[in-house]
């Protein structure tokens, strides 16, 4: 079998896209077609000896989010249109016998193993309750930062490339500094790699535990906080309170609760996996420290990492206040990027 590329957008129509994976299995039922029995009216295509049928079509069709109703014959045809061409191609391949190369075989297998073992999770997290108007309420009463104390941030931000032993000192190196312009001197000093621009960010974009030190700043002066890279250090030059009602918010947080218990039912059940099974590592996996990255890998998050996860994420959590979460909403007559990257020696 061979796959060819996802389904492309075509300019000034609804735009499809289908993965990869889905349309390994899709192209699965149609390649051949000798042993395939269609029932009347299902087909709605023949490519050679091969049949194209509504299944397939409403399958992507299934998969696109945000199609309106009105859009869907059009969508349906640019479908069909695609998966024309993919048969085409299936039929060029299984000629050439390319259903048989060691890559694309490894590729199905992959496809079918990530496809089957994500239909259990989702089955696992077809557990999970509705969070109750209660539980809603206290998500909103315990995290004001993000709600009814909510304030729009503008930054001045510094990203470095650090290992994460001499990451960890930049944070002491920082508050010993009499001034950004000392520690910038420092970073360039130690041949450090970094970049500053400007940012304006609700607090929900920031991370949950750099909130409790911004709140209580005044403009000029930074908090670092270590990231996967290295560290990133973030200087306060204004705040502005922007608060969301409970209201405004419910929405939003019931639907992050609501996900967040399905992954702790993931989370759980991997684990209680991984206890029953008989699990050993071999060959140079075997001297390695397994335990701690078994541990970490069917752990459940902790309040602060779903908190954390909430204002990380959340087109949800933004799409509550309506504002734009870009440079673009820097308050007038404040200093703009370029001018403070300059000021700091930035490049």
């Amino acid at each position: 079998m061979f796959v060819s590329s996802a389904l492309k957008v075509v300019p000034g129509h609804v735009g499809i896209c289908l993965p990869l994976v889905a349309v390994a299995i899709l192209m699965g039922a149609c390649s051949g077609g000798k042993d395939e029995k269609k029932a009347a009216g299902q087909a709605v295509a023949k490519v050679n000896k091969s049949e194209l049928t509504v299944h397939q079509i409403n399958f992507v069709l299934s998969q696109q989010r945000g199609l309106r109703p009105e859009q869907t014959d059009a969508a349906s045809r640019q479908i069909l249109e695609r998966l024309i061409d993919q048969e085409l191609a299936l039929q060029k391949a299984a000629d050439q016998k390319l259903d048989r190369d060691a890559r694309v075989v490894a590729q199905l297998e992959a496809a079918r193993r990530e496809i089957i073992s994500r239909a259990y999770f989702e089955r696992v997290g077809d557990g999970a309750a509705k969070p109750t108007p209660a539980e809603i309420k206290k998500y909103y009463d315990d995290n004001p930062a993000l709600f009814a104390d909510r304030r729009v941030y503008q930054l001045q931000e510094i990203n470095i490339e650090a290992k994460p032993d001499k990451a960890r000192g930049l944070g002491e190196v920082l508050k010993k500094a009499k001034s950004i312009n000392e520690f910038v001197d420092y970073l360039k000093a130690n041949g450090f790699k970094f970049a500053g621009n400007q940012v304006v960010r609700g607090a929900e974009q920031l991370p949950m535990n750099l909130l409790p030190a911004l709140t209580g700043m005044t403009a000029g002066q930074s908090v670092f906080n270590v990231t996967p890279t290295g560290g990133s250090v973030l200087v306060l030059l204004g705040a502005k309170s922007q608060p969301v009602e409970e209201k405004q918010a419910q929405a939003a947080i019931e639907q992050f609760l609501f996900n967040d218990q399905k992954r702790r039912l993931v989370a759980q059940d991997l684990k209680s996996l991984r206890g029953s099974a008989e699990i050993k590592y071999l060959g140079k996996f075997a001297d390695a420290a397994l335990a701690g990255a078994a541990a970490a890998s069917s752990a459940v998050a902790t309040p602060a990492e779903v908190a954390a996860s909430a204002v990380g994420a959340t087109p949800a959590l933004q799409g509550i206040t309506g504002l734009p979460m870009n440079a673009s909403t820097a308050a007038s007559g404040s200093l703009d990027s370029k001018t403070i990257t300059k000021g700091l020696g930035l490049k």
